[in-house]
């Protein structure tokens, strides 16, 4: 497997993850208010390194407050548009800097592959306190394990 099918792999892990949280807090009386900033900023950041990967410029607010509608739809958004950044990337896109200012106004610069793999890692970490969140207000949380999306065929 390549290193590109296998980011691939994990942003629409990313992408079939957020949606299964998304359901989850959509399933409860009143979803807690820290999952929802939690996932807001999962998607809001997922857009920003879109931005910055196509060096639009745009910005983006890394921390909005957001409903669950607005939460899917900008799901829906970023996990197509990972699908058509992904489709373009090549070995060597993969490989290049992408030169962006991060929300202190500091100046970096990273590879493609290392922004990607932080857009899942990130993720991840998120959606870990999502549940620990919907868990503690008596919820139950979804079993978004990337192994387990494996599995059941949630991915490819």
């Amino acid at each position: 497997m390549t290193a590109i099918e296998s980011l691939s792999r994990q942003l629409a892990h990313a992408a079939w993850a957020n949606a299964a949280h998304l359901e989850a807090l959509a399933s409860l009386a009143a979803p807690p208010p820290r999952a929802m900033r939690w996932i807001a900023h999962v998607l809001a950041a997922e857009e920003l390194w879109q931005e910055r990967l196509m060096q639009n410029g745009r910005p983006v607010t890394v921390w909005p407050d957001l409903t669950l509608d607005e939460c899917r739809s900008l799901a829906d958004r970023t996990a197509a548009r990972w699908r058509d950044i992904l489709r373009d990337l090549t070995p060597e896109r993969l490989a290049t800097s992408v030169p962006y200012f991060n929300s202190k106004g500091e100046r970096w610069e990273n590879t493609v592959h290392d922004i990607l793999a932080h857009v899942c890692l990130h993720g991840a970490h998120h959606r870990g306190q999502i549940i620990a969140e919907i868990r503690a207000t008596g919820g139950e949380p979804p079993y978004t394990d990337y192994i387990h999306a494996v599995r059941q065929g949630f991915i490819e």
